[in-house]
Order: C-alpha cells, then structure tokens, then sequence
C-alpha cells in the first residue's frame, strides 16, 4: 500500500467510522480524502493503538517564546514535545529550568527528549553540563551530536545519568553522521543508551532508504524527526508531509512491526513566521496514515 492508496475493506471500515464524510478532493490531498482526512476518526487513541507515538520537535517553533510554542503544540493536538534549547535555554539555573517545566507539564504536555545538542568538548565538564541540563528538564532522550571521538565520554554520562543519547544523523552536509548508518557504526558496541534519531528527510537526502535504515537500526532507533520532501535529493524541497515522496506508510508499518518504542517527532522547518497551518495538515496526513494501518491490520 502507497501513501497515496487505501485498500477498499480499510476504506469500508473507515467509512463506518464516519471519516468519510469530510469533503476534500483526494486529488488534492491523497491519503487524507481517502480516509476522509481521518482529523476525527485518527485521534490519539489511533496512535496509542499502533504503537507509534507522534510529537512536535520544537526547532519547528523556534521562531516563538515558549508560551506560545505550548499553545501551538497543544493546537496540533499532541501532550509530547522534544525541546530545542530556543524554548529551554542552556543558560537557565537549575531553578529556572525547574520552573519551565512546571510550566510545560502544567500546560498537559510532556517533555519526551531535547536536542539536538552539541557535545562540543571531549571534557568531563563539557559533557556534563548537558546532562545536568537533561535532568533537570526530566528529558529521557537527549537528541545529540559531536565528534565521534566524544562518544566514549558521553556513553559514560549516558551511563551515570540513565538518559539515552540519540545521535542525529544530518545528511551530506555532515562531517561525520551523514546517513543513520554512519551512526550505527559510532555506536556499535556501545551501552543500549547510546542510538540514533533518524531524520528521514536527511536520511533521503543522503541517499539511504529510511524504512531499511529503521529495520537495521532495531532498538538502536531512539528517536525520529518526521518532515517530507518533494525532492528527496534537495533540502529545500521540504513540503507539508504528505505532498512529497518520503514513503511514510512504508516507514510507519516498518516502524509497528519492530514495535518501535520511541516517538515520532514533526520536525517543520519552513513556514517559520507561520508554522502552524503546515503542520496541523502533517500530523493530520500521518494520523492518516496511522488509521489506514490501523483498520488494514
């Protein structure tokens, strides 16, 4: 099954369940009409049944202050949040960052991972300063990077803190982690905190197929920034997921058979004086897709 396909019994199932009824013309937005945009029927508890948990990383509102960025991810209709440091400074004393998280928690939303952070210096108190940081958010992820010589000190703190480190691959433009494989090979050997945040945009871009990279990665695969590309060779081809060519119900299904843990986090970068339309149509087009599975299972 493409993206852009629904088999007729998981269109009748949907059809039951009222997704049918909304009116938008499948030439216009594939998946979305045939399961009749599934804004309704593909709720959180769709997600929940699939096993794959679907969040906002922040970078996506890095444009706003923090109060809005809770306000809009709430908008998008999902309680988890990776965050970029624009929205939880470095910076902050430990009272500050205490008092941040309060505010996000009281908000309804849960802090699932921060990042990408910079593992700067291969020095104890270079490294752990960003652990100290992690926990006091309460972050259990900590979406990285660094020279690959840095990755024995941060297994360390990875270690001692008990939070997984998912060192995010950024395509050809990336001295060192072009291609999720290229991490996997860092990190082969390592404690089972030490893994990967696949961005599948840049994934493309190097040209590595992401739904093989998620089966060979298994529980190395910590984290996921989820955005789409009408041109899988071009970075500035980004697009509303779903008006381009990353085969996202492949991945989601491939994601579901390894039972895949960890979450899914939209990570928008264009549009950003007005992210939020943009990205309320990509969650919509992957909760889509999550219903397609669903009812095709």
């Amino acid at each position: 099954m493409s993206d852009q396909t629904v088999p007729r019994r998981s269109f009748l199932k949907l059809a039951v369940l009222g997704a049918a009824s909304t009116a938008l013309s499948e030439k216009s937005y594939g998946l979305e009409a045939t399961l009749g945009v599934a804004r309704d029927a593909a709720s959180h508890s769709t997600s929940k049944e699939t096993g794959i948990k679907l969040g906002v990383a922040s970078y996506s509102l890095r444009n706003f202050p923090r109060a809005k960025a809770i306000e809009m991810t709430k908008a998008l209709g999902t309680p988890y949040i990776n965050l970029k440091s624009f929205h939880l400074p470095y910076e902050l004393s430990p009272a500050e960052i205490a008092a941040a998280r309060r505010e996000i928690e009281a908000a309804g939303l849960q802090i699932v991972g921060g990042g990408t952070i910079t593992f700067e210096t291969d020095t104890d108190e270079g490294v752990q300063k960003y652990f100290d940081y992690a926990k006091a958010a309460g972050m259990p992820v900590m979406v990285s990077t660094c020279h690959p010589n840095v990755l024995p000190r941060v297994e360390k703190f990875a270690k001692q803190y008990d939070i997984k480190v998912a060192i995010h691959n950024h395509g050809p433009e990336d001295e060192h982690f072009k291609s999720p494989y290229d991490v996997l090979r860092a990190v082969k050997g390592m404690d089972a905190r030490m893994g990967l945040c696949m961005d599948i945009g840049h994934t493309e871009r190097a040209g590595t197929d992401p739904v093989r990279a998620a089966a060979d990665a298994g529980r190395r695969l910590l984290d996921m920034h989820a955005k789409d590309l009408r041109d899988l060779k071009v970075k500035e081809s980004q697009c509303i997921v779903g008006e381009g060519k990353i085969p996202i119900a492949a991945l989601f299904r491939q994601l579901e058979k390894m039972r895949y843990a960890g979450y899914v986090n939209l990570e928008y970068e264009i549009d950003e004086t007005d992210p939020l339309p943009g990205m309320k149509q990509s969650m919509a087009h992957m909760r889509g897709v999550l219903a397609g599975l669903a009812v095709s299972s």
